[in-house]
């Protein structure tokens, strides 16, 4: 059942009201993930997209203290054009009773559309356990936050600036499910694979649908994580990737980055050394989860 105290937007409340497939998609990528003005019209394409498709989209967001289940196009424009809050879970009492706008991270997105009664969200890859994490403790909030969010996401895996094999771990120990879409091995973003094997994929949509299904007659409350790696002709080359990667670690540790800027650090040198080819791959795998996410949408409607 809808939460009512959000501001669900009429064409998602009756999307969601007669069971019709509805896709929530973050804002995080908008606001802080892209450049603009190529932000706003990633947005709009990756909600045309759903939409050509038969698929509503749920952009969510905070907009003036409410958070906001499907923007309007101005609700959508603000979120690109202004400098506003990256808003994990721990920040959306903080934005309400402030009144302030802020752009939904994974955890934020994962949250609310769950609390809206959404059941697939689409973004580009999840936070996870970084390198080093041991020492400094650096985990994103994702994670817990998927183990009581009962909703699917499909991401192209976790960024390789992780740590992936502890991300996978945490996953493992937080009961969240890790599917593969048609593929055995975890994804890393900007590339198709890792050295990580999966326990479990799923062929097709409905394959994914079924399982989303037993989940919630199971009773679970954790979300269910859909590894659909980027499309090997739309990758990121390996050579290139593991060269520019290597780059942005010595320059990090060069110049004493730590703790929480290391990851804004590393992947802002990834797309300068990268000639904006980092970004261009982010796009398709983006668009890419859209897709799959709006099958998966379709099947379980």
């Amino acid at each position: 059942m809808a939460d009512s105290s959000l501001n669900i937007s009429p064409k998602v409340a009756d999307a969601l009201l007669h069971k019709r497939p509805v896709v929530a998609l973050e804002s995080t990528i908008i606001s802080h993930g892209l450049p603009r003005p190529r932000n706003l019209a990633a947005a709009r394409d990756f909600e045309e997209l759903l939409e050509s498709q038969g698929v509503v989209p749920a952009t969510i967001a905070v907009i003036r203290g409410t958070p906001t289940v499907g923007l309007s196009p101005e609700e959508l424009e603000l979120i690109a054009s202004q400098d506003i809050a990256k808003a994990s879970v721990r920040d959306l009492p903080i934005l309400q009773a402030k009144g302030l706008s802020g752009a939904t991270t994974v955890a934020a997105t994962a949250h609310l559309a769950a609390r809206a009664g959404i059941q697939v969200f689409a973004t580009g890859g999840l936070g996870g356990v970084h390198r080093g994490a041991s020492e400094t403790f650096d985990e994103s909030a994702d994670l817990s936050t998927l183990a009581t969010s009962p909703v699917a996401v499909v991401s192209a895996g976790v960024k390789s600036v992780l740590d992936i094999g502890a991300t996978l771990e945490r996953l493992e120990t937080l009961s969240i499910p890790v599917v593969g879409y048609q593929t055995s091995t975890f994804p890393s973003f900007w590339l198709p694979d890792s050295e990580f094997e999966l326990d479990w994929r799923a062929e097709d949509s409905g394959e994914v649908a079924a399982i989303i299904k037993a989940q919630r007659s199971s009773g679970s409350q954790s979300a269910l994580v859909v590894a659909n790696p980027v499309p090997l002709d739309q990758a990121w080359q390996r050579e290139e990737h593991d060269q520019v990667l290597a780059k942005a670690f010595a320059a990090a540790k060069a110049q004493g980055v730590r703790g929480k800027e290391v990851t804004p650090f590393l992947l802002q040198f990834i797309v300068d050394a990268s000639g904006g080819r980092s970004l261009e791959v982010n796009l398709n795998l983006a668009k890419n989860n859209v897709r799959v996410a709006a099958e998966i949408a379709k099947a379980l409607s």
